[in-house]
C-alpha cells in the first residue's frame, strides 16, 4: 500500500503541464526516431543527453522515458512496414510483421504491435511499481565484492553470451574499460593514458562517446553505403488501423505469454530486448506446429504479438533496475545511467531516500507515456513511415550537425570536437566489421564502479582475493554467470553439430589434350 501512495503522489507530481509536456515530446521523438532504419532509441536519447542539461531533472528523465519507450514502437514500425527494423530488438517483429504488411493486412500489423507494447509496456510498470522498492531495499546488502560481481555478470553477459561472437564482444568491452580509465587516477593521482595532453586529465566525457559511437558513427556507415542500398519503396497500407474480435482473440494469449517471457529480462544485463523477442518468437513457433493448420510463414499474428509483449515488457523492469540498482541492462539504459551522473545523482537505494519526487513522478511517467503512445500510434502509425521520403543527405547531415552543435554547446572546446570526430570514426569501424557497441557503453559506464569495488573490497580485506566468494549474493551472481556460459556453449555446440557439412565440389573435367 505503501507503494501505492507513493504512486499516488507521483502522479501529481507528473500530471503538471510542463511535466506532461515532456511525455508527449518524448513519445514523439522517439517514434520519429524509431521510424528511420539504423536510428533508435539508444541514439535519440544520446542526441538528447547535451541538450538537456538546463532542464529541469524530472522533465530531462521523463522525456527520455518517453523516447525510450517510443522508440521500442517506432522500430517495429519500420520493422513491419518497410522489412527494416530501426535495432536488433525489432528483428523477430519483421518475420510475421512484414509477410501481414505485404498481404495488405499492414494496419492490422501496427495495430497488433501497437496494442503488444501497452499491454507489455503496462504490466511491467505496474510490476516495477512494486519490485522497485524491494530492490532498492535489497541493494542495501550489497558491498564492494557484491558490486564488484554484478558488474562483472553484466560485463561477460553482454559481450560473450549475448554477441554471435564472443570475441567481438570481448573486445568491445576492452574498448569501453579502457576508455573509463583515461584520466588521473582518482586515489592515487597517477596519471593514467592521457599521454600527455591536459584535456584528458579529466577524462574522456561519456557523452561525447556516446554521441559519436551510436549517432556519428552511423552517419559514417550510412555514408559509406548510400550507393550500396537503394533506398526501400515506401508502403503505403490502407485500411482499418485495428483489430476485429477474432484476431484481438487470436494474439490475446500472445500478448500474455510474451509479456510473461520478456518480464525477467528487464533485471537480467542479456543485451535487453533481443533475447525476450526472439524467444517469444521461438515459442509461438513451436506451439503453432501443433495446430491444425499452421500459419507461421504467412503472416501469422500471433508471431507479430508475442514478440512485440516480450520487447516492450522489459522497458519497465529495466528501468527498475536502473533506478533500483543502478545496473544498465541495455545501451539505452547506459545511456540514462550516465544521465543521472551527469546531474549528480546515483541510482540506488540512496536515490530513493534523497529523490523521491523524481523517483515516483518517473514511475508515473511511464504509465501515462504508455497511454500517450496507444492513442498516438493506432490510428497515426503509417503517417510515421513518410519521414523516410525526407533525402538522405538532409536527414542524415542534420543529425551529424547535431551531434557537433550538442557536445560543443556542454564543452565549448574544440577537442571534444575532435575527440567526436575520433570515436565516431571508431563506432564506424565497429559496424563495418559487426562489433557490438552495447558491450563497450557499458564497459565505460560500469567501468569506474568494477575498478573502485574492487578496490574497497582488496582493502577492506587486506589484499586477501577470498572476500569476492565469501558471500552468498556474489557466490549466487558467479553460479547464475556461470550457468548463462554452459548454456550458451552448449547450445553452440548443438547448433555447430546440427548444420551440414559443407560438400566439396567435385572437380571440373578436364579436356582431352590429345583429342
Amino acid at each position: 500500500m505503501e507503494s501505492l501512495s507513493l504512486l499516488a503522489e507521483g502522479f501529481g507530481h507528473a500530471f503538471t503541464p510542463m511535466n506532461l509536456l515532456f511525455v508527449l515530446v518524448g513519445c514523439l521523438l522517439g517514434t520519429a526516431v524509431g521510424v528511420m532504419p539504423g536510428l533508435g532509441s539508444s541514439m535519440a536519447v544520446a542526441l538528447l543527453l547535451p541538450m538537456t542539461f538546463a532542464l529541469d531533472p524530472s522533465a530531462a528523465f521523463i522525456m527520455f522515458a518517453g523516447v525510450y519507450f517510443g522508440g521500442l514502437f517506432g522500430d517495429s514500425t519500420m520493422a513491419i512496414l518497410l522489412n527494416t527494423p530501426g535495432q536488433s530488438s525489432a528483428i523477430a517483429s519483421t518475420f510475421e510483421g512484414h509477410k501481414m504488411a505485404r498481404s495488405g493486412r499492414a494496419p492490422q500489423a501496427l495495430a497488433t504491435a501497437a496494442i503488444g507494447a501497452f499491454i507489455g509496456g503496462m504490466v511491467s510498470c505496474m510490476v516495477v511499481v512494486f519490485l522497485a522498492p524491494a530492490l532498492a531495499e535489497f541493494s542495501t546488502a550489497f558491498g564492494p565484492a557484491e558490486y564488484f560481481a554484478l558488474a562483472l555478470f553484466a560485463f561477460i553477459a553482454t559481450s560473450s553470451v549475448v554477441s554471435g561472437s564472443a570475441l567481438k564482444g570481448l573486445t568491445a568491452l576492452l574498448i569501453g574499460l579502457g576508455l573509463s580509465t583515461i584520466g588521473i587516477d582518482s586515489v592515487t593521482g597517477t596519471e593514467r593514458a592521457s599521454f600527455g595532453v591536459p584535456q584528458l586529465f579529466d577524462g574522456v566525457s561519456l557523452v561525447t562517446v556516446t554521441v559519436a559511437i551510436l549517432a556519428l558513427g552511423e552517419v559514417f556507415h550510412i555514408a559509406s553505403r548510400v550507393r550500396r542500398d537503394p533506398t526501400s519503396r515506401l508502403l503505403r497500407p490502407k485500411g482499418r488501423p485495428f483489430l476485429s474480435k477474432a484476431e484481438f482473440r487470436e494474439a490475446m494469449p500472445a500478448w500474455l505469454r510474451g509479456t510473461a517471457i520478456g518480464l525477467p529480462f528487464g533485471v537480467i544485463p542479456v543485451g535487453g530486448a533481443d533475447v525476450p523477442t526472439f524467444m517469444a518468437y521461438g515459442a509461438e513457433k513451436t506451439l503453432d506446429k501443433r495446430r491444425k493448420t499452421p500459419k507461421f510463414g504467412t503472416g501469422a499474428i500471433r508471431g507479430l504479438a508475442a514478440p512485440e509483449a516480450a520487447g516492450n515488457a522489459t522497458t519497465g523492469t529495466a528501468m527498475g533496475a536502473l533506478l533500483a540498482l543502478g545496473l544498465p541492462v541495455s545501451a539505452t539504459a547506459a545511456i540514462m545511467l550516465a544521465a543521472f551522473r551527469q546531474y549528480g545523482m546515483q541510482p540506488g537505494p540512496l536515490l530513493f531516500e534523497r529523490s523521491p519526487e523524481l523517483v515516483w513522478g518517473l514511475l508515473a511517467s511511464f504509465f501515462l507515456a504508455m497511454i500517450v503512445l496507444l492513442i498516438l500510434n493506432l490510428p497515426f502509425a503509417q503517417v510515421w513511415s513518410k519521414l523516410l521520403l525526407i533525402p538522405r543527405p538532409y536527414l542524415y547531415g542534420g543529425i551529424a550537425v547535431m551531434c557537433g552543435l550538442g557536445v560543443f554547446a556542454t564543452s565549448s572546446s574544440a577537442f571534444e570536437l575532435f575527440l567526436l570526430l575520433g570515436a565516431g570514426l571508431l563506432g564506424f569501424v565497429m559496424r563495418r566489421y559487426d562489433v557490438p557497441l552495447a558491450p563497450l557503453l557499458i564497459g565505460m559506464v560500469l567501468g569506474p564502479l568494477a575498478e573502485t569495488s574492487l578496490r574497497d573490497a582488496l582493502i577492506s580485506s587486506g589484499g586477501e582475493p577470498g572476500v569476492f566468494f565469501e558471500g552468498p549474493i556474489s557466490l549466487t551472481i558467479y553460479g547464475l554467470l556461470v550457468a548463462a556460459i554452459a548454456l550458451v556453449v552448449v547450445g553452440r555446440v548443438r547448433s555447430a553439430r546440427r548444420s551440414p557439412a559443407p560438400v566439396a565440389e567435385a572437380p571440373a573435367p578436364q579436356a582431352d589434350v590429345h583429342a
